[in-house]
């Protein structure tokens, strides 16, 4: 075998702790970056959409909401891909890398039809809902438009995580930034030139999200990462590359239970916001604003801890288990330095920070209240990403489903409750209960994922 066809991130020889900290950053950066693209992307259309009308904000507000669930849902059903490719590098099978690439595709594009059909059920009763008359004309077509979009997107997520598993994060940092850019634009002609509004932007939705599969199919049948002699010769293999249902049911049966454990995630923050409703608007403007504040960190931990899956993945592929426990250690320290940095900044600039999402005053000091809630839960937060990644990499994920529902729906969402109104701690209370919901998570994460590999190590 040549050396080309090693993974420049693997090694045969014991690994440095400054050899493991550079692996890691070279895969996370380029994810972090790609992440934080996509979030200001999400501030502008919420500007752009604002700056149209209050009717179309309100409409694509109500939808996004709807659609985030079922986004985490077909993220989590990716996720699947990621250990399974990097076990199959570790030992050099390359046929097999590309049969998981073809089974994933189906499995994600199969995911997307399954929710595009739920999802068209609840569109046929969306005047049911008790919304305002005068949003439904808003809401429908921007719903349809949003509907289309999703197995676009669900076969970019199969093919991301694919080209993460092989160690290749750049190149889908690139075809997400492009998708980024090409959706500003087309947000700025369709909503404002075109006079297209809300429909406008779930078109330039639509179109960047079509582009991005399409993208990484060109990257990844031109681009260096499959033209390996190895690789080229399992290509023409057409025997061993086809898909099989045993493959498929594995991917199937590994993503399930991420999807629900990244959607009890979800739903203890989507349940906060409805009591932040019951408070006042105020409240829940305060909340809206901390929730896209604390993103900015929770997305450079994420970053870390894919960047932490690949690794553990691979190194699990080669039954090195003294590598799997010090990667997850090391990736945690990484993410609990970066989050002293950043959460230190974010403190230091509430108040400008806030006033940039808005001018009132009352939301502002708000905002500022809610912030030590927000310092205290980044230690359970690091340790919940990065151990919940450790876990996906060493297929190790149906204990993840119960550990979620007991942090998120027995602990989290029940002390939001007694906090903010049995004590009368309010909109603040409700933060409050986030450190004790995803330390909770992070611990048994942790605590599974180590008996796992003392066990693997008896």
């Amino acid at each position: 075998m040549s050396m080309s066809d090693r993974p420049s991130w693997g090694a045969t020889t014991p690994i440095r702790h400054t050899q493991r900290i550079g692996a890691i950053i070279s895969l996370a950066y380029p994810i972090v970056i790609a992440q934080l693209g996509s979030i200001f992307q999400g501030w502008a259309d919420t500007i752009m959409v604002g700056q149209y009308g209050t009717p179309e904000l309100s409409a694509a507000s109500f939808v996004n909401n709807v659609f985030n669930l079922c986004i985490y849902f077909l993220l989590g059903i990716s996720y699947a891909t990621t250990p399974i490719v990097a076990g199959h590098y570790s030992q050099q099978r390359f046929a097999k890398i590309l049969q998981t690439l073809r089974e994933s595709n189906w499995v994600n594009l199969l995911a997307s039809l399954l929710v595009v059909s739920l999802l068209l059920i609840f569109y046929l009763n969306l005047h049911r809902l008790g919304q305002p008359q005068q949003l439904l004309p808003l809401i429908r077509p921007y719903f349809i438009v949003l509907l289309i979009s999703l197995p676009f997107m669900s076969l970019f997520n199969s093919m991301k995580q694919f080209s993460d598993a092989l160690g290749d994060t750049l190149t889908p940092m690139w075809v997400m930034i492009g998708s980024n850019v090409l959706n500003l634009i087309l947000n700025y002609l369709l909503i404002f030139t075109f006079d297209l509004g809300l429909l406008g932007a779930g078109l330039a939705t639509l179109i960047a999200r079509a582009s991005t599969p399409l993208a990484m199919w060109v990257a990844l049948r031109r681009g260096k990462l499959l033209a390996t002699p190895s690789f080229r010769q399992a290509r023409h293999d057409t025997t061993f590359t086809s898909c099989t249902r045993s493959g498929m049911l594995n991917l199937f049966r590994l993503g399930l239970p991420i999807s629900i454990q990244l959607c009890l995630e979800a739903s203890s923050f989507n349940i906060a916001a409805i009591f932040m409703g019951w408070i006042g608007v105020t409240a829940l403007a305060a909340h809206q604003v901390m929730c896209t504040v604390s993103t900015l960190a929770f997305m450079v931990y994420y970053g870390i801890g894919a960047a932490a899956a690949i690794r553990i993945a691979y190194h699990q592929g080669r039954n090195d288990w003294r590598e799997v426990r010090l990667t997850a250690l090391t990736a945690f320290l990484l993410s609990v330095f970066s989050g002293i940095i950043l959460v230190s900044a974010i403190c230091l600039a509430g108040r400008p920070l806030a006033s940039i999402f808005t001018t009132s005053s009352d939301v502002i000091l708000l905002f500022i209240a809610m912030l030590p809630a927000f310092a205290c839960y980044q230690l359970g937060d690091c340790l919940q990403i990065i151990y919940a990644n450790a876990l996906r990499a060493i297929k190790s994920v149906r204990a993840m489903m119960l550990y979620a529902f007991i942090a998120y729906a027995l602990v989290s969402i029940p002390l939001a409750y007694f906090f903010a109104f049995t004590l009368g701690m309010g909109a603040v209370g409700i933060w409050w209960s986030f450190p004790f919901g995803l330390t909770t998570a992070g611990l048994c994460y942790c605590i599974h994922f180590h008996l796992k590999v003392v066990k693997k190590n008896l």
